[in-house]
This record gives structure tokens, C-alpha cells and sequence, in this order.
């Protein structure tokens, strides 16, 4: 049954439908790994033994009955803490948040359950989400599934986390800068960040409220595709059929391959090679325009969350981690005509591109610049911290401030991933192309 850990949520899915693994059985096989694991609670901030084994045995009973929810009725997941859960804490981890319990589940999470997905619990996360490395020395820093003395990305770090090593069969995380696609590539998964305002953010700790996206971290693309519908409510996305022969990718050659280091630049060439030898046309554009988004990018997301967090953090600063706090404090120095006028260039910016991309099928680049840093160095080296912060971030977040749909696939290469962008509202065809994209890949 431990090999139960290691499949993908669809196959576990299609096993439940077929009779041949009990959701009891199933999620107690998660449960009893996560309680026995060496980094359970760098991973889990809050394990949800009961409510999980009440939702697997109500699976067990719609499956044996022949009226199962959907394809993923009966699966296992995990969810980012700050996702609301009705009657266990939601603290999005941070100390300021400390004891909150909210009264009622998520959005999201309400529609995940009405499809028969299991919550097992809630995931360690940056501090406030304000931090793409996964480093929280607040309340836990889960580790890197392919160096454990590494930060695994973040925000969504625990997220990521619980699929790579086996305790989720997939997680839930939020994305507003690149925190479900970095956790995603440096731990060898497949994330997808939505389309900003596709998902419900009702009942979701904000960052940034203009940003924020919800989206799922997984083992492949099917996954993500399946977990995807189940968040929304809507019907399953079939992600297959699709080939690459005569889809036009551009590789994006204005700030996404500057700086990027060696192992991450060499997987990224390699699957360029790969996807243009299963028959994609692969083009190189630069686009200027891109420059003068990311110079309004630090105003734009400062503004936006310290407006929502600027109480808490003021009412006790002590309590954070002061990497975030200054992060955060940042945004108290935006006047309000330069943010108006930040979103104005940038609105014009998104136009700009969704009409210089319309004739690709995707726009591809590395996901990350750089591979996770070592957790130590980034506590002990304050200038380290900021500049790997940045750059894990950077090419991620091309994708929210372009307001696009988004996913990064494994290269095969370890904590190597490459990031596929579509155009906005475009999940559906963006997953069909991601799993040619994977088949190649693989």
C-alpha cells in the first residue's frame, strides 16, 4: 500500500472507481505517513486526522454505492494555511495570526469537498506569502525533497512539500508572484497558476488581493487539470489529444534568460531541444515593454499589501520575520497617484503583449533563474536573502503581472523546471498543450 503515496491523484482516482483501493484505507495510509515522517511538522502546520477520515469514509460509501462526486472522489490533498478551514486555525504563517480559527471553509475549498476531495490538513507557507524562497523561521521551513538543507520555494513551501515526499497527493496553494510554480520546479512537480479572479479568493488570506490566484501543486499535468475543475465546480478539463507538431512557442529574450545560472539555463536548452524535436516551431522574441511592468511591479504589490496587512503588522512588527517586515513596511511609501498610475502603464503594458502573443500557443522560459539556496546562508546573510529572493520570483512573475495563466513542468533535470505562459482565461488550451509538453519532456 505505500506505493499508494507515490501515484498520481488521477491513478488514484481511477482505482477508487474501479474498486480497487478503499478511500479509508487510502487516506489512513497518508495519515500514518505524515505522523511517522522525520519532517512532519516542517511540513504540516495542522494535521486534520478527524475531518479527513469523516470525508474518507463518506468516499468509501459513495464509491461502494456507484454515486461517486468525480474523478478525484476519494483523494487525499493538502492546503496552504491560509486557506480558511471552519473550526481549525488559519494563521498563514505568521504569528501575527496566531489562534485565528475561522468559522467557515474557503470557497475553494467548500467546491474541493463537494467534489470528495479528502483534506488532510494545512501546509507550512512563507510568512504572509511574502516570499518566494519558502524560508519561515516564524513557525517552520519545510526542506527541498532533492537537498534537505535547501529551501524548498515558496510561498507555497509546504505545499510543494507534502507531494514531493509522499504525504498529499496533491496540495493547494495560492500564486501571486511565482508561489505555486517555484515549489512546483525546485521540488519536480507540475503547477498551475490561474488566471487572476478564475478561483475564489473568498476566504483566502490575501498578499496582494490584485494579484492573488489559486492553483494546484502535482505530479503531473492530468492532475493539475483534474484538481483544477474540482476547485472551480466545474466539469473535468480533458487535457489529452494534443500534440506538439506545428504548435509556435516563443522563448521570451527580455529579462527571463539574464542571470539565470548554469544547471537551470542547461535544462532549459535541453527541453527547448526536446519540445522542438516532438515538432514544435520554436521562436525568439524580446518584448520592452516588459521592463517598465517590473519597474512598477514593486509599488503595485508594496501598496496592495501592506493596505490589508498594515494593521496587524503595525500593531506588532516584533513578531515577524524582518526580511517580510520590510518587505511589507515597503508599500506605506506609495503615494496613491502612483499607484493609480502604475496600474494605468501596466493595463496598457498587458494589452501590448496579449496582442503581440496572440499568434503563439505559449511564451516559454526557464521557471527559475537559479536552483534553492541553502536555508542557513539565507538566515545568516541578509544580502543574500534579498538578492536570491528576487531572482527565484523573477521570471514567475511575468505571468501575474501580464495577468496570464501559467505552468511549469519537470525537466527531468533536479529543481530545474520550465514555465509555459498562456494567455489570460486560457487554462484549458494551455493544459492540453502542457501534456504534449510532458510526454516530450519525459
Amino acid at each position: 500500500m505505500q506505493d499508494w503515496r507515490w501515484m498520481t491523484a488521477a491513478d488514484l482516482g481511477r482505482a477508487i472507481g474501479a474498486g480497487d483501493i478503499d478511500p479509508v484505507a487510502l487516506t489512513d495510509v497518508y495519515l500514518d505517513a505524515i505522523d511517522a515522517h522525520e519532517f512532519r511538522d516542517r511540513i504540516y502546520a495542522r494535521v486534520m486526522h478527524d475531518r479527513a477520515r469523516a470525508e474518507a469514509a463518506a468516499a468509501s460509501a459513495r464509491a461502494k454505492s456507484g454515486f461517486r462526486r468525480g474523478p478525484l472522489d476519494g483523494v487525499p490533498v493538502s492546503w496552504k494555511d491560509l486557506f480558511d478551514t471552519a473550526g481549525v486555525a488559519t494563521e498563514a504563517g505568521t504569528a501575527l495570526m496566531e489562534g485565528r480559527v475561522p468559522d467557515t471553509d474557503a470557497r475553494v475549498l467548500q467546491d474541493a469537498t463537494a467534489a470528495g476531495l479528502i483534506c488532510l490538513g494545512k501546509t507550512h507557507m512563507s510568512e504572509i506569502a511574502f516570499s518566494g524562497l519558502g524560508l519561515n523561521p516564524i513557525t517552520a521551513t519545510p526542506p527541498c525533497v532533492n537537498d534537505h538543507a535547501a529551501v524548498p520555494g515558496g510561498s507555497s513551501s509546504g505545499a510543494g512539500a507534502s507531494v514531493a515526499f509522499g504525504l498529499a497527493a496533491a496540495g493547494i496553494g495560492s500564486d501571486t508572484g511565482g508561489s505555486v510554480r517555484i515549489p512546483s520546479a525546485w521540488n519536480d512537480l507540475v503547477g498551475l497558476k490561474t488566471s487572476h479572479g478564475h478561483l475564489s479568493l473568498e476566504g483566502v488570506v490575501p498578499l496582494c488581493l490584485t494579484f492573488d490566484t489559486v492553483g494546484p501543486l502535482c505530479r503531473s499535468v492530468e492532475d493539475a487539470a483534474l484538481v483544477f475543475t474540482a476547485l472551480e465546480g466545474a466539469k473535468p478539463v480533458d487535457p489529452g489529444g494534443e500534440t506538439l507538431k506545428g504548435k509556435r512557442l516563443m522563448v521570451l529574450d527580455t529579462i527571463a534568460p539574464d542571470d539565470v545560472r548554469d544547471a537551470p539555463r542547461a535544462a532549459f536548452q535541453n527541453a527547448v531541444e526536446r519540445l522542438q524535436n516532438a515538432g514544435a516551431h520554436i521562436e525568439h522574441h524580446s518584448f520592452a515593454p516588459l521592463v517598465d511592468a517590473f519597474g512598477v511591479a514593486g509599488s503595485l504589490y508594496g501598496a496592495d499589501s501592506y493596505g490589508w496587512w498594515r494593521d496587524l503588522v503595525e500593531a506588532n512588527p516584533e513578531k515577524m520575520f524582518p526580511q517580510i517586515l520590510e518587505r511589507v513596511r515597503g508599500g506605506k511609501l506609495v503615494s496613491g497617484a502612483d499607484y493609480v498610475a502604475g496600474w494605468n502603464l501596466l493595463r496598457g503594458i498587458r494589452k501590448q503583449y496579449a496582442e503581440m502573443t496572440a499568434k503563439f500557443d505559449a511564451v516559454i522560459m526557464p521557471t527559475a533563474p537559479i536552483l534553492p539556496p541553502n536555508a542557513d546562508r539565507l538566515l545568516a546573510d541578509e544580502e543574500y536573502y534579498k538578492t536570491e529572493n528576487l531572482l527565484a520570483l523573477r521570471n514567475t512573475r511575468v505571468a501575474n503581472l501580464l495577468d496570464l495563466t501559467s505552468i511549469t513542468l519537470p525537466t527531468r533535470v533536479p529543481s530545474c523546471g520550465i514555465m509555459l505562459n498562456g494567455q489570460n482565461g486560457g487554462e484549458a488550451a494551455l493544459l492540453r498543450l502542457a501534456v504534449a509538453a510532458e510526454q516530450a519532456l519525459s
